[in-house]
């Protein structure tokens, strides 16, 4: 209990300024979709005169674009962005941030097993993540009800907004492993920005292609928006995968962090 209440004291800034970006980010997307929706038929025309390819690669729908939900799924690229890097750098800390502020031999000489130290770690990194989508997912719907003068469809709207929590898992579990692979990581921002852009570029090119092979490597592209609006659902294969890997991910990160030589200096 006194680690995963240290963590979540040591997550506190970082879980705040991650949580007001993405509540400014929701508020500046959605403050716009007004003024969108009353020259929609001169957007669409624009929008119809760029390339098919760059229309897929920032999730651009014509059709839908001056709906609610059409907006919003646009804006949400960005938002996912924003998430991914919060929950990688949660990820990619919590099994590093011992050796690299050279704590490790204070902590792992207390009374505690290895895996109860990532537990505790990994409970408050979880507790950060929950935070951070419950007053975003408010927000999202404060904003879409002030901003639409009709109504729009909150299910929809809810399946996509909460698949930031998903694909925060994903990525948060991508930075665990990670953290334990790498012998020692001196910045966990520029390993989280590069693992993170790298796989926001994958997921721009999947979109393009249209290949569903390639849309499994990236977990940006696990929830497509169009799906979920017309199905209100999400595609269980994908669901399946995720689900998969996060699962391998934490065990493998439990059993490697167990067997691994921490040094403190």
């Amino acid at each position: 209990m006194n680690i995963f209440l240290h963590e979540l004291k040591a997550y506190r800034k970082s879980t705040m300024i991650w949580t007001l970006s993405l509540v400014a980010l929701v508020v500046l997307f959605l403050s716009m979709f007004p003024s969108f929706s009353k020259d929609a038929e001169e957007f669409k025309t624009l929008l119809e005169g760029f390339p098919v390819e760059l229309r897929k690669a920032i999730g651009l729908s014509v059709d839908s674009i001056a709906t609610m939900i059409g907006f919003f799924s646009y804006a949400f690229l960005y938002l996912k962005l924003a998430g991914a890097i919060q929950a990688m750098n949660l990820g990619t800390s919590i099994l590093s941030k011992e050796s690299r502020e050279k704590t490790a031999d204070f902590l792992l000489t207390k009374p505690v097993t290895r895996a109860q130290v990532v537990t505790a770690k990994l409970l408050a990194a979880l507790f950060s993540l929950v935070f951070t989508n419950i007053v975003f997912i408010t927000v999202t719907f404060v904003m879409a009800s002030i901003v639409e003068g009709k109504d729009f469809d909150k299910a929809a709207l809810f399946l996509i907004a909460i698949s930031l929590f998903f694909i925060q898992l994903m990525f948060m579990a991508l930075g665990m492993i990670i953290s334990v692979i790498i012998p020692r990581i001196k910045s966990v921002i520029s390993v989280s920005l590069g693992t993170v852009f790298g796989f926001f570029m994958l997921g721009m090119i999947s979109s393009t292609t249209d290949d569903k092979a390639l849309r499994y490597l990236t977990p940006f592209n696990y929830f497509d928006s169009a799906y979920i609006t017309e199905n209100m659902s999400y595609e269980t294969s994908f669901i399946l995968a995720g689900a998969l890997f996060i699962i391998a991910a934490v065990i493998a990160s439990y059993y490697l962090y167990g067997k691994k030589d921490v040094h403190s200096v």
